[in-house]
């Protein structure tokens, strides 16, 4: 029987195995929550609905809709995550009514009339089952996750309980409609609808409930992300609310001020809601904010640990369902329900100075050691011979070999020192199999990226390439040209032709159609790309890779196999070259690269790294702009943070000072805004002080805070 179906007989397959009957013990839930919609909303008041009835927000009531839908239906399908925007109305904690600008009401009362009548249009319109017809309410498309989900319960027989597009989109490719991943304008009511009918035509499916599949689809074929940045979150200060947590199967932080997290939709403007309850003049809410907001998106799948100091680990878990902010808790009102599992307490070698923060990124290499202190580790037979998947990779060479197969090249670009060679480099393991050497000792990593650089005993490119541009590289470098016949003993200058780096990269990947060949263009936009790449350029683009065409020089046929990937890193800062043109970027996947603060996590004298370059960097963006901002590597050494004062003094006075005085040209004024009291106002002169005291000097300019107070786990 024909089905329709891309991979029918490995989705048949996992459907027949799939463990219906657990799904089915929540179908009573499933009954009860949808009642409680259907009896407090009836469609027969939706013409007459208050707003208090519908909306969030500090004034309305505690069971209106919109809360009902996000927070009190969750066996019905989440919408959870994300800013209250997706309600298309909301009262913010200052009172303050927010919809869209373009309904271009003046009143919330008159906007919440549109609003509400087009709710009852689609209610009318989906009872006789006439879906084009909601397609042209152009106000609900502001919130096509909160109307998909209404619509599926009033109507559950046509609707399946997945309200995300990009999720409905990547299930709709299984059942064999891969184009509607590039539908454009599609609503998502609309894209669920063809997925519930794909899915009822599939025999393998005959009597399944609708949330029968959507338990089955998030189990076999989960589109989120679970496998990208593990944060640590710590429960409390001095982990005093663990023990709740552990039990009652949640994490919660404070901040209780600032109200529901849903409220905010951008890092700034709950940035400036933390500068009135926390001033902070250096600028540090701001990485709060993207912490929180961070904190209010984590998807059921995403893992956290639970920390108690700066050494203890006391749990990893799994993240079972969404953000809420509780009203009726004293304090510590932000929640997210997790799954812990304590076997991973631990306590770690040494203290990580960024857990002293109640959030944290957990670099993989940490992550690897705490996982390992549970299960056993591969002994080093293993991890130097088997091929180590992609999935292991951190998560930024994740997103880079994801860009690679999407696009064949990428740009790397960001600020000096930001670690763009290192992570195209770290691409490259990657891409051999060797992702458990990108976080390896210096030596260790070092080797196995030569290995990858060179061929033992031939002439042939290997399977990493790398290439600096600079302004005298020239098509015959990089494709073909004569060269100087350095071998030839006769009277006069005799010429070959040659062939360049490359073509002979392009050469040995269609010898070996089975690897992937990587070319790393470092600096890639000070060479002159138009000519150096020539006729080249066309044949870079997906659909076109394998197609010859004839150079101009030795008139031979030239192919680009489809086994070559691309990545040039390219310096924001330089403004002594032009920008890359139009036709070049269109062939490009550009990945922004910026300071990693996580990579310096490090305690130097009590001045934590992490909070020095981000104030610092916050004073460079505020005086030159983004691209003049310092990267990670002025306070790293051998890929591990700055240790003693020494090494901090070396970079500060040969690495920071240095970089930061060229932007200012020596002008003293520009010096002392960026440096405060360390520089000379007259002269711009930075204050010379011993190794031993200038980790305080720092943490007193640029962190505001005294090292004696740091807290010691």
């Amino acid at each position: 029987m024909n089905t329709g179906v891309g991979d029918s007989t490995e989705l048949e397959r996992r459907a027949r195995n799939f463990d219906r009957e657990a799904v089915r013990e929540l179908l009573p839930e499933v009954h009860v929550q949808q009642e409680r919609v259907l009896t407090e909303f009836p469609i027969a008041q939706w013409p007459d609905l208050p707003l208090e009835r519908y909306a969030l927000g500090p004034s309305t009531s505690q069971g209106s809709f919109c809360r009902l839908l996000e927070y009190g239906t969750d066996q019905l399908g989440s919408i959870r995550g994300g800013s209250a925007a997706k309600h298309i109305i909301y009262q913010h904690n200052t009172g303050q009514w927010r919809y869209p600008s373009r309904l271009r009401h003046p009143d919330h009362h008159e906007a919440w009339i549109d609003i509400r009548s087009e709710f009852a249009e689609a209610l009318r319109l989906a009872a006789a089952q006439d879906y084009q017809g909601i397609d042209e309410l152009e106000t609900l498309a502001f919130g096509q996750a909160l109307v998909t989900k209404a619509l599926s319960i009033y109507f559950p027989d046509d609707f399946l309980p997945i309200f995300s597009a990009s999720h409905v989109r990547h299930f709709a490719a299984l059942f064999g409609a891969p184009e509607l991943r590039k539908a454009p304008g599609i609503r998502t009511w609309r894209a669920n609808l063809l997925l519930h009918d794909l899915v009822r035509r599939n025999w393998a499916f005959d009597g399944w409930h609708p949330h029968e599949v959507m338990h089955f689809l998030y189990s076999e074929y989960d589109p989120r992300t679970t496998d990208g940045d593990v944060w640590k979150v710590a429960p409390g200060d001095g982990a005093r609310l663990w023990d709740d947590c552990r039990d009652n199967g949640y994490i919660c932080v404070g901040w209780d001020q600032i109200g529901d997290l849903g409220q905010y939709k951008s890092d700034r403007e709950l940035k400036d809601v933390l500068d009135h309850y926390w001033p902070a003049s250096r600028g540090g809410n701001l990485r709060l904010a993207r912490q929180l907001l961070g904190f209010r998106d984590l998807e059921a799948g995403e893992q956290i640990i639970a920390n108690q100091g700066k050494s203890q680990v006391l749990a990893l878990g799994t993240v079972t369902g969404g953000y809420t902010y509780d009203h009726s808790r004293p304090e510590f009102r932000h929640l997210v329900a997790v799954d812990w599992d304590t076997s991973y307490a631990q306590r770690l070698d040494g203290p990580v100075h960024a857990w002293q923060q109640t959030f944290a990124k957990v670099p993989d290499r940490l992550l690897r050691q705490i996982r390992a202190a549970r299960t056993p580790a591969r002994s080093p037979a293993d991890t130097t011979s088997a091929s180590t998947p992609i999935t292991e990779a951190p998560a930024a060479v994740r997103q880079i070999v994801e860009a690679l197969e999407h696009k064949g090249q990428v740009i790397l670009q960001g600020p000096p020192g930001t670690g763009k060679t290192r992570l195209a480099l770290s691409t490259a393991l990657a891409l051999a199999g060797q992702a458990h050497l990108i976080d390896a000792e210096p030596a260790e990593r070092a080797a196995a990226i030569a290995a990858l650089l060179t061929v033992p005993d031939t002439a042939k490119p290997g399977r990493l390439t790398l290439v600096t541009f600079h302004p005298s590289y020239g098509y015959e470098d990089f494709v073909e040209g004569f060269k100087p016949d350095t071998e030839s003993t006769g009277a006069g200058l005799k010429l070959n032709l040659r062939q360049g780096l490359f073509r002979r990269v392009c050469n040995a990947a269609a010898a070996a159609p089975e690897e992937t060949f990587l070319l790393v263009i470092d600096e890639i936009n000070r060479g002159d790309l138009p000519r150096i790449l020539g006729e080249l350029i066309t044949l870079l683009e997906p659909d076109k890779r394998g197609i010859p065409i004839t150079l101009p020089i030795s008139e031979e046929q030239q192919a680009v196999p489809k086994n070559i990937r691309i990545i040039g890193t390219m310096n924001t800062a330089d403004r002594s070259t032009g920008h890359i043109d139009a036709a070049i970027r269109r062939r490009f996947a550009t990945i922004d690269v910026p300071p990693d603060l996580e990579a310096v996590d490090g305690d130097v004298g009590g001045l934590d790294l992490a909070e020095f370059l981000q104030s610092l960097n916050t004073r460079l963006h505020r005086v030159f702009g983004p691209d003049q901002v310092i990267g990670q590597a002025a306070l790293l050494r051998d890929d591990r943070p700055l240790a003693t004062p020494e090494e901090l003094a070396t970079a500060f006075r040969h690495d920071i000072v240095p970089l930061v005085d060229d932007h200012c040209l020596g002008r003293p004024e520009l010096l002392q805004e960026i440096f405060g009291t360390l520089a000379d106002p007259a002269t711009g002169r930075i204050a010379w002080s011993s190794p031993a005291d200038l980790p305080q000097l720092l943490a007193t300019e640029f962190t505001g805070t005294d090292p004696d107070d740091d807290l010691d786990d």
